[in-house]
């Protein structure tokens, strides 16, 4: 029994000691980490409770606050100065100088819309023409579906170099005669494409000592150097212009060809164009003798600003007496047409104010369908305005007016812009640029078919049968023909 008794007070020993752990474990700490006021304090057994106990708040000192000095005097707070006050004006200069930051900052943004939106349209531009392919003389005399039209448009730019390419005081005559010249041109082809013209420059009334070509389009550019290579292998150049079959071929002028943008860029940092002389001074008696700018300067009418880079660029590139040739839609008939679509569209909203619902024909607009635009041509060309146009057929302002074309086998839908003619003459004139022809295709067909010399040149080149024959371009060739006028500036 003894054994008994003192397990179980063994066991009460280790069960009071685990009872007082347990309560220990069970307890937190105080709230700042520290023991309370009454941790320590001794049990009534004598011991001391080592448990952490509630703080008392109303045994809690206040801080003490920090004593002041008696040299220290109290800080007065201080009013405004005149220091701190702006006057009106000041004031009103400082709105002044955020709105120009925010205009400028708006102005940033968007040159840089601008930019990226030119660069949009000329790399669609750029693309199209680099994907044409190159089919060859002998397919477009034959195969072609618009053979009548390319004839009538070669003959025509023919004709314009013929008549203004030659300096005023080159003899007519004198390169069918064998006779020689003292001066031979210097030619720059802004918009050469693939070298369609250098045979007709070959032929030219007056030697070309130099021809330039400039395109953007960088296999263009490529193609025209291979057609002067095979112009060089075959001894010269081509037949027609004046005089026949029988004239040796004449020498085959030195011709360079560079890729570049000439109306976004300056032309002026082309090394053979420094060589030649480009000089924006009107009195300058260097550069070239005649810029040709054949179906192409539409493309510089989407902007101002491209518009009067093309004009720098052709006038710095021209010496004093210089010619500017090309071609060009004709402005007076896109107005045409647009002032005709927009009084037939006036026309039917007033029938169908006036009469009773209708169901729409076929072709008309129902509710709620976007407005046609302008659109006209034929089976083989087609003009159409993705936008509004202006009701009275006149372009205001003058420049961003965008069309779409299509040419069948040659112009796939390509953005072009209206020229309106007398902004381009205007232009022309804050450039030394004075107008000295302009007419369209079929006023150039009716004044020069008889000419001694342009006249048997067009049944050479396909335009019409031998001995003064009908005409061998359809009628609808010349509707698309009509569409285009020719042009030359003298700079003074």
């Amino acid at each position: 029994m003894a054994g008994y008794d003192d397990d179980d007070e063994s066991y009460e020993r280790r069960s009071q000691s685990y009872d007082a752990k347990k309560r220990k474990r069970s307890r937190s700490p105080s709230r700042n980490g520290n023991s309370s006021s009454r941790q320590g304090e001794k049990r009534e057994d004598g011991g001391t409770d080592e448990l952490p106990q509630p703080y008392n708040a109303k045994e809690l000192q206040p801080a003490k606050r920090r004593a002041v000095s008696p040299s220290e005097q109290p800080r007065k707070l201080k009013r405004p100065g005149a220091r701190a006050r702006i006057s009106e004006a000041e004031r009103e200069a400082i709105r002044q100088r955020a709105l120009e930051r925010e205009r400028e900052l708006e102005a940033q943004a968007q040159a840089a819309a601008e930019r990226q939106r030119s660069a949009t349209s000329n790399d669609v531009v750029t693309q199209h023409y680099n994907s044409v392919p190159e089919r060859g003389r002998d397919w477009r005399r034959t195969d072609s579906k618009i053979k009548g039209l390319r004839a009538f448009n070669n003959w025509v730019k023919s004709c314009i170099i013929q008549k203004f390419s030659p300096d005023e005081d080159h003899t007519p005559g004198s390169r069918e005669q064998g006779l020689s010249t003292e001066k031979e041109l210097l030619v720059l082809d802004i918009g050469c494409g693939k070298g369609g013209d250098l045979g007709k420059w070959q032929q030219a009334p007056q030697p070309v000592e130099l021809y330039v070509g400039l395109d953007p389009a960088d296999i263009s550019i490529d193609q025209a150097r291979e057609r002067y290579r095979q112009m060089g292998s075959r001894g010269g150049g081509s037949r027609g212009g004046r005089g026949g079959y029988r004239r040796p071929p004449p020498r085959l002028f030195e011709a360079r060809f560079h890729v570049k943008d000439c109306y976004g860029e300056n032309i002026e940092d082309i090394e053979i164009l420094r060589q030649v002389g480009f000089d924006t001074n009107p009195l300058s008696r260097r550069g070239f003798d005649v810029v040709s700018m054949m179906f192409c300067m539409h493309y510089a009418f989407e902007t101002e600003q491209k518009a009067r880079t093309m004009l720098r660029n052709v006038a710095g590139s021209l010496k004093k007496g210089g010619r500017l040739i090309g071609c060009i839609p004709n402005s007076d008939v896109l107005g045409d047409h647009v002032r005709k679509f927009n009084e037939q569209q006036e026309e039917r909203k007033k029938k169908a104010a006036e009469g009773p619902p209708q169901e729409a024909e076929e072709g008309e607009l129902e509710d709620g369908e976007a407005e046609q635009s302008a659109e006209w041509g034929n089976s083989i060309y087609r003009v159409r305005f993705p936008g509004k146009t202006p009701a009275d057929g006149v372009f205001r302002p003058a420049f961003g007016w965008k069309y779409n074309f299509f040419l069948d086998e040659a112009v796939e839908e390509v953005p072009e812009y209206v020229v309106p003619w007398e902004v381009l003459r205007a232009l022309a004139e804050d450039y030394n640029l004075e107008l000295q022809y302009h007419k369209t295709f079929m006023e150039i067909w009716e004044s020069e078919k008889d000419d001694e010399t342009l006249g048997p040149l067009s049944e050479r080149m396909g335009v019409r049968e031998r001995g003064g024959g009908r005409l061998l371009v359809s009628p609808e060739e010349l509707e698309a023909a009509s569409f285009y006028t020719a042009f030359c500036f003298y700079k003074v």
